[in-house]
């Protein structure tokens, strides 16, 4: 989703082509979260059996209406995913200063070097059974706990709470919806997607310290809260498809 909102600002003139916006994180000290997560489970324990089942159970989703939001979660980006949460369709040229948040906050790393050290296989090279996504080698070799979509969506979930508290109940209830998409989808457990909530958690504490974040912060209030005076432009016509579950 990142790069999309960079190639938005782009387009607006708000980056140079050639100085793409820095992660708040880079360079920065980060949590450790091989040691912040439980570790994941291993072969017979409770939680494997339930991962196992859970796969098994979520593939009866494929062709429903809720199959088809968490493919749209796949590759959907934020402001796409939160529009009917947030009660309008926003963009990069509409709220440049949420756009800028969401450019920037990339996450040091931490889930990159947890997958690597925990390196679980993804539920469905081990299981028979469709996933909402191309079973690519990329996605293949991409560990599977913790889940960075989930963290990605539920750090963004407490962002625009924060940002938006009149709507932060349905903003957080799509967070937990797009990571349960993880483990519909088939492409993680789910205990890799219980594993991205926390390090979704973990970020955005993280983030929280840098001051650089932190007036992005306010900028995106100010500018949220005027956005937020005008009528609502949700895409009423496909709020709610696919959230019965």
């Amino acid at each position: 989703m990142r790069h999309a909102f960079v190639a938005a600002l782009l387009s607006l003139g708000l980056i140079a082509a050639d100085q793409p916006l820095p992660s708040y994180l880079n360079g920065a000290s980060v949590p450790d979260l091989m040691r912040i997560l439980p570790p994941p489970p291993v072969s017979g324990d409770p939680r494997a059996i339930d991962d196992r089942a859970t796969f098994r159970a979520t593939r009866k989703y494929a062709g429903t209406p809720r199959w088809a939001l968490a493919t749209r979660d796949v590759t959907d980006d934020r402001f796409t995913v939160f529009a009917c949460a947030i009660g309008r369709r926003l963009d990069a040229t509409r709220a440049p200063a949420l756009a800028r948040i969401f450019s920037r906050m990339g996450d040091g790393g931490m889930v990159g070097r947890a997958k690597d050290g925990f390196a679980i296989r993804r539920p469905y090279l081990d299981q028979p059974g469709a996933i909402c996504e191309p079973k690519t080698a990329h996605l293949a070799g991409n560990g599977d706990y913790p889940s960075g979509h989930t963290s990605n969506g539920w750090a963004t979930a407490l962002i625009l709470a924060e940002l938006i508290p009149a709507r932060a109940t349905e903003i957080l209830e799509r967070g937990r919806r797009y990571g349960e998409s993880r483990y519909i989808c088939g492409s993680h457990s789910r205990s890799a997607v219980e594993a991205g909530f926390m390090a979704g958690s973990v970020l955005v504490s993280r983030l929280h310290a840098e001051a650089g974040f932190r007036d992005d912060l306010d900028a995106a209030r100010r500018e949220l809260a005027a956005l937020l005076a005008t009528p609502p432009i949700a895409p009423q016509d496909v709020c709610g498809q696919g959230l019965g579950a």
